[in-house]
Parts: structure tokens; sequence; C-alpha cells
């Protein structure tokens, strides 16, 4: 079986690395090691759906230079935003284009899709997001979903149970869940 980073004594070497991160003022100190979720286990591009003006897809690839990825909003100023921000920061291994949900995402085969949904778009189009990022990921490809309790996570868990069938709670604080959703 092949090593991951839900292998309960990974084999990898240790290379214990800290990192930080500032996201809207706040400064985050990080402590990774091999093995330890400091490599999206599967391979392909990564999507980011609803990038805003985009500081998790420029995060994810400045951690992951070998991989390619995706940045989409259906707001025209954020991707404006996106694009410029990718510049400002050196992020090369993006692409930052206009999309309402997946619509105009041509590349299949994602090792992994980020999103935090617009929930005021409605329950309808959130839950065609999951069907639609379902379809465009690779076999154990995950979709990532940050969602408070009180704006629908009981509902997204169990959407995302029903299509995916393999859906774990990767992180839950103040009222946010983190729902790893896995492609089997």
């Amino acid at each position: 079986m092949s090593q991951h980073y839900y292998s309960k004594n990974p084999q990898t070497k240790s290379k214990p690395q800290e990192w930080t991160y500032t996201l809207r003022g706040e400064t985050f100190r990080f402590q990774t090691d091999s093995g330890v979720g400091d490599e999206p286990s599967v391979e392909g591009p990564i999507l980011d759906v609803g990038c805003g003006y985009g500081p998790i897809g420029m995060a994810i690839a400045k951690a992951f230079p070998q991989r390619h990825v995706h940045m989409v909003d259906i707001n025209a100023r954020a991707i404006e935003l996106a694009q410029k921000n990718t510049v400002l920061n050196g992020v090369e291994n993006v692409s930052v284009y206009e999309s309402d949900g997946l619509s105009n995402v041509e590349q299949q085969g994602f090792g992994a899709i980020l999103t935090n949904p617009p929930i005021r778009a409605g329950k309808e189009t959130i839950f065609r997001f999951y069907e639609e990022a379902y379809e465009k990921l690779v076999a154990s490809g995950s979709l990532w979903v940050v969602i408070q309790k009180k704006q629908g996570a009981p509902s997204t868990q169990e959407k995302l149970q029903e299509l995916f069938g393999d859906v774990r709670v990767a992180d839950k604080k103040k009222g946010y869940f983190i729902f790893e959703a896995r492609k089997v």
C-alpha cells in the first residue's frame, strides 16, 4: 500500500518544518512534517472555486510549486484582483478565470478542489457545485468544503455523503466545519 497522509505511522523520512501565514490581519504559525498533510496525496491540478481576491489559491500554489492551481470566481472584480495579486506575489503556477461554479472549467482530473461555498446563492447552486466537483475529480481526489454550521453544514455533510460516500470532518472550530469528501 502506498504512503499517504492518513497512514497511521507514515514511513516517509521525518523532515519537520515551520511556516507562518498572515490572512486578514491574523498571523498563523504552523508546524508540519513529511507524511502529515504536507502534500496533496493525489496527483493532478488543484481548483479553488470562489477564489475571491485569491489568498487561498495563491497560498496553495506557493506551497506546492510543482502543482498547477486553477482559481475561479463568478465576480469579475474578484477575478481582476486575484490576477493582480498573483502578479504582485510572483505566483506563476496558476490560472485565474471567471466561472459560475465549474461551468467554465474545462480541465478534468483535479486532485483536489477547495471551496467556501456562497451560501446566499442557495442550496440548489451549492449542491450543483458539489455535483460538478465530483465529476471533475480523479479517483481518490478530494473536495474540501469550509462551511458554518448555522449556514448549512449538516445538509452539506449529508449531500457530500450521498455523492462521495467517503466524508470526514477534517476540522471544526467556532461553528465552522471543514469537510473532506473523497471520491471513491
